[in-house]
This record gives C-alpha cells, sequence and structure tokens, in this order.
C-alpha cells in the first residue's frame, strides 16, 4: 500500500469520468506526482484545486503502478489572487510546463522551490518584465534539472569566459563577441542577464524567452507536445516590448 501526504502545488487537470479529475502536483521531495480526485469538478473543490494553489495532499494506491486516489484540502489560495491577462498567461504556461517536462516521481526540490517563487510574484501582482526575468530562469533551470542545461561558461569556439553574446543552437554553448559576430544570423543572442549582475530590462527579457524556447522546443516538447506551445505565446503576446509598458 502506498501512502503520501505532502503540501503541493497544483499544475494540470484532467476531467475524469462525470465529476472526477486526475490531477498532477509537484512537491518538494517527491517531484511531480499524480492522483484521481472523486468530485474534484464539484463546487467545494474547484476553487481549490486550481493550478497555482498549494494544497495538502494525499495519495494512496495499492500497488506502484496504479493510478493514486488522491484528496486535497486547501492550503494557500493563490490562483484567485492572479487578474491580470499576463499573469494568468504565465501561471497556465509555467503549470503546463512543468507537468509536461516532468517524469512522475522523480524530486526535483529547486524547480518546486523556483514555480513555487514564480506563482508567488504572479499572486503579488509584480510587473511583468520582472516575473517573465523570473519565467526564463526558471526554464534555463528546467532544461538543466531534465539533462539538456545550457553551457553558458565559456565560449564554444575559443574557450574564452569574456564577452559571452551568443548561443549555439546545436550545441547549447555559449559563443563570445568576436567570434560569433560572422555567424550571428545563425547563432540565438545571450542576454547578458543571464551571466552577469546586469539588471534587464524588457527586450533583455524578450531575448531570454526567444532562447529558452529554442531549446525547450528541441528537447522537451517536441513532436505534438508543441501544441503546449500556444500557452506560451499568449503570454509573450501581452509582455511589455519597453520600460513604458508598450505591449507587443
Amino acid at each position: 500500500m502506498m501512502q503520501l501526504k505532502t503540501s503541493a502545488i497544483v499544475c494540470t487537470l484532467l476531467g475524469h469520468g462525470e465529476h472526477g479529475v486526475i490531477g498532477r502536483f509537484l512537491t518538494a521531495e517527491d517531484g511531480l506526482v499524480a492522483g484521481y480526485i472523486r468530485g474534484g469538478r464539484g463546487r467545494r473543490l474547484r476553487p481549490v484545486l486550481q493550478p497555482g494553489n498549494i494544497v495538502a495532499l494525499t495519495l494512496a494506491a495499492r500497488l506502484d503502478n496504479q493510478l493514486a486516489s488522491a484528496t486535497v484540502e486547501l492550503g494557500e489560495a493563490r490562483a484567485a489572487l492572479i487578474t491580470g491577462s499576463f499573469g494568468l498567461a504565465t501561471l497556465e504556461w509555467a503549470t503546463i510546463l512543468t507537468a509536461a517536462a516532468l517524469t512522475e516521481g522523480a524530486p526535483h526540490p529547486a524547480l518546486h522551490a523556483g514555480l513555487d517563487a514564480l506563482v508567488a510574484m504572479l499572486a503579488a501582482e509584480a510587473p511583468p518584465v520582472q516575473t517573465a526575468e523570473a519565467l526564463a530562469r526558471y526554464e534555463l533551470l528546467l532544461l538543466a534539472e531534465t539533462g539538456f542545461g545550457l553551457d553558458l561558461a565559456s565560449c564554444a569556439a575559443t574557450g574564452t569566459t569574456q564577452d559571452l553574446a551568443f548561443v549555439s543552437p546545436r550545441s547549447s554553448q555559449a559563443v563570445s563577441r568576436t567570434a560569433g559576430l560572422p555567424w550571428a544570423a545563425r547563432l540565438l543572442p545571450l542576454p547578458a542577464f543571464l551571466i552577469t549582475d546586469h539588471r534587464p530590462d524588457a527586450s533583455d527579457v524578450h531575448a531570454a524567452l526567444v532562447l529558452t524556447r529554442h531549446f525547450l522546443a528541441r528537447d522537451i516538447l517536441a513532436g505534438s507536445a508543441a501544441r503546449l506551445f500556444a500557452a506560451r505565446d499568449r503570454l509573450t503576446a501581452r509582455l511589455p516590448v519597453d520600460e513604458s509598458g508598450t505591449s507587443g
């Protein structure tokens, strides 16, 4: 008999039967877990089972390979605090990506902490550029945690650690400005804030999201899973393109 009691972040929900749902949750110690919640679409549990909320989760299953039955109690209602279109789109994408990218039962405490911090920023209505910066860092962390991390420490061509300005879309490694300029059209810009303490502006954050999108599409959400990028495209369409707040 498998049983787990833990705090968890609600990630995704899939209707199952007339009233139930299959929920996927991110936990600090057990990673992504799933369970069937009886009555999950009912009036009492709908406000609880919102992506981004923290719940007290109990999972029970007779066999390890059996879908567990789950019960939830609300721990912290954060989804209801996110009202703007950018915040809602960011929440949708971050939780969908997490559920799609991770293998169930593999611990990822750093990702749990990162997602928790990102949702907290959304609930606190942090500025969109600041939140998008956190999202780009979360996506880089997710790539690293799933074995597809970028090497931004030194130039792929020369080995230098100075003036890194590009990333090779093939090797996932940084390229210096001098080595990369002749091939700039084939390389991805590397925003300085990802490797220094430079404070990013909106254009820097857009460049970071272009960078992470390439590797997420290549390594994480290839094939049929690429349809999930529709949620990401909704958030980038709502992200300001300059510091004055002009949107794209």
